[in-house]
């Protein structure tokens, strides 16, 4: 029989709580069902960046012609370059 499960007054206190203890004292496990939650998405922060008039022009023009936003564009550029780097930075660690 698993222990009772405390009743926390705030999430700092549950994330202490669970830093330091075995959930597995809590809860069977073994009675755990997987679950899809389709409508969670990542969280996203805001941030400020500074770049040339001409790169951004250059940006949107390209966005347009895509027929996407440029923001939107700009985070698909990022997201390759992170991927290849990543990817490059594992297979020199692997050799």
């Amino acid at each position: 029989m698993p222990k009772p499960i405390p009743k926390f007054e705030n999430e700092d206190e549950e994330r202490e709580f669970w830093a330091t203890h075995d959930s597995t004292e809590y809860m069977d496990w073994s009675q755990a069902e997987q679950v899809i939650l389709p409508n969670l998405k990542p969280a996203n922060k805001a941030i400020s960046l500074r770049m040339s008039e001409t790169m951004l022009n250059e940006l949107k023009l390209i966005a347009n012609k895509m027929d996407v936003p440029y923001q939107s564009l700009m985070k698909v550029y990022l997201r390759e370059r992170i991927d290849k780097d990543l990817n490059r930075q594992v297979a020199t660690v692997r050799k």
